[in-house]
């Protein structure tokens, strides 16, 4: 099986399952988790955060963030593609009462301009814009990375207007090692970051909120409110701090991966790519001589999977379970087909 349907199909090693069955645990809720409690500790000190809490996924971490950071009415900017607001189930609004408010940016990235100018005046007649929330890397963007001058001109202008910074940093790993910098220097632009371990990182569930004491504090409140109490968590905790220790490293091979089918896709007649716009391990492409549903039913009999953005482009993802000569293996099936 040759699987790029996502990065969040990845199995556990046979070290990750050793390390949780022999994970010292605790009820979490009382805080008397002790690799719970390490994982925690360990993803701030990463992230160059005072505190972070674990939660089941990124979905809950991010409208989580949102609870704790705004009102009921009051609105949030994001990217008019951004995972928040796709593919969440409409959390802000049926879980903290806030409404998006949309920019048009490009592949995920959008500037002060483009945020400036979905600011709302302030007026009693309008949702008060209460906070930012950026996605890096960015999945519907095709795993695109933001510039660290960009998102310091984002804060800037978040500053001058008094609203706060949200990451939604599920793939944070790899924009890291994509820009070569720590992924402090990534988190330090933003008042809280969600965080994921299932997805690059290979952990098989979970994902994590950083921020300030009191922010975390409050945001375990709304963490019990929506079910994400865990009580023996260290068994799944165990996985993720696994992960964190001895999957960030080896992303630049999914990079690497992604770069190379890309590159064997463009030389591929009926595929339209620019190898140039993979930038870590997501690959987006067109077909103009085959609908999406068709390549990917005919792949789907060879055992290689992907999944179908819309009639004529395919998402396909490298993971730790994708190896080099797979990559090579996809390559010759799809030209086969096309051909």
């Amino acid at each position: 099986m040759i699987d790029l349907r996502s990065d969040t199909i990845t199995l556990p090693s046979a070290e990750m399952r050793k390390v949780m069955a022999q994970a010292p645990v605790g009820d979490d809720v009382f805080s008397d988790d002790p690799t719970v409690n390490a994982l925690e500790q360990r993803t701030a000190e990463i992230l160059g955060k005072e505190a972070a809490v674990f939660m089941p996924s990124g979905t809950m971490t991010n409208q989580v963030a949102v609870r704790t950071h705004t009102q009921p009415g009051d609105e949030i900017l994001l990217d008019e593609n951004a995972h928040i607001y796709f593919y969440e189930g409409g959390g802000t609004a049926a879980l903290s009462g806030a409404i998006c408010r949309l920019i048009p940016g490009t592949r995920g990235i959008f500037g002060a301009v483009e945020m400036e100018a979905a600011m709302r005046p302030v007026d009693v007649h309008y949702p008060q814009s209460k906070i930012v929330c950026v996605e890096n890397t960015t999945n519907r963007g095709g795993g695109k990375v933001w510039p660290l001058e960009k998102l310091a001109e984002v804060q800037n202008s978040a500053r001058e207007n008094n609203l706060i910074m949200h990451l939604d940093g599920a793939r944070i790993w790899n924009a890291a090692a994509a820009l070569n910098v720590t992924e402090a220097e990534i988190a330090k632009f933003f008042d809280s970051v969600s965080v994921c371990f299932s997805k690059g990182l290979g952990a098989p569930v979970g994902s994590a909120l950083v921020g300030s004491q009191d922010f975390i504090l409050e945001a375990r409140r709304f963490r019990k409110q929506y079910g994400g109490g865990m009580r023996q968590a260290g068994i799944i905790a165990a996985g993720a701090l696994y992960a964190l220790d001895n999957h960030r490293s080896r992303l630049a091979e999914d990079h690497a991966n992604a770069k190379a089918f890309a590159q064997g896709l463009a030389e591929i007649p009926g595929i339209e790519i620019n190898p140039g716009d993979v930038e870590t391990n997501i690959i987006m492409f067109g077909l103009s001589k085959m609908t999406s549903a068709e390549l990917i039913k005919r792949l789907g009999e060879l055992d290689t999977h992907m999944l179908a953005m819309d009639s004529r482009s395919i998402r396909a993802v490298t993971n730790l379970m994708v190896t080099e000569k797979q990559i090579s293996e996809a390559l010759e099936q799809i030209r086969s087909i096309l051909s």
